[in-house]
């Protein structure tokens, strides 16, 4: 089972950060919070702060654990471990994904998710 990251970055809005996956990945289309997968000998917070810096472009403080989501794709299986970010900095660029989005957390309902990243949205918005 690989361990994968996500940041849950919210901006003065209230709104919090989505990208779609692009062309040529796993899942193209769908909608997560960004992350990705941990490395052997790092730890999770490691492990988001350079996923965040290499897909986003962005250098974060790793905040509190949000929870976590366990799902079997066809691809593997995964946790999906998940934390605020309390700030980062830097302008967001994307490199692996095709569209990002501030939506309000109530909101996150009306888009595509990944499968792993809806328990994580449902917590969030109750």
């Amino acid at each position: 089972m690989k361990v994968v990251t996500a940041g849950i970055i919210k901006n003065d809005l209230a709104e919090v950060l989505i990208v779609r996956r692009g062309k040529n990945e796993s899942l193209q289309g769908f909608w997560e919070f960004p992350g990705g997968k941990k490395e052997k000998n790092e730890s999770e917070e490691e492990c988001l702060k350079r996923e965040l810096a290499e897909e986003l472009g962005i250098d974060v403080e790793v905040g509190d654990f949000v929870g976590e989501s366990h799902y079997v794709y066809e691809h593997g299986e995964f946790l999906l471990k998940a934390y605020w970010v309390n700030s980062y900095s830097g302008e967001i660029v994307l490199s692996v994904h095709d569209g990002l989005n501030w939506t309000p957390f109530t909101e996150l309902k009306n888009y595509k998710l990944a499968p792993a990243d809806m328990p994580i949205a449902e917590k969030l918005i109750f």
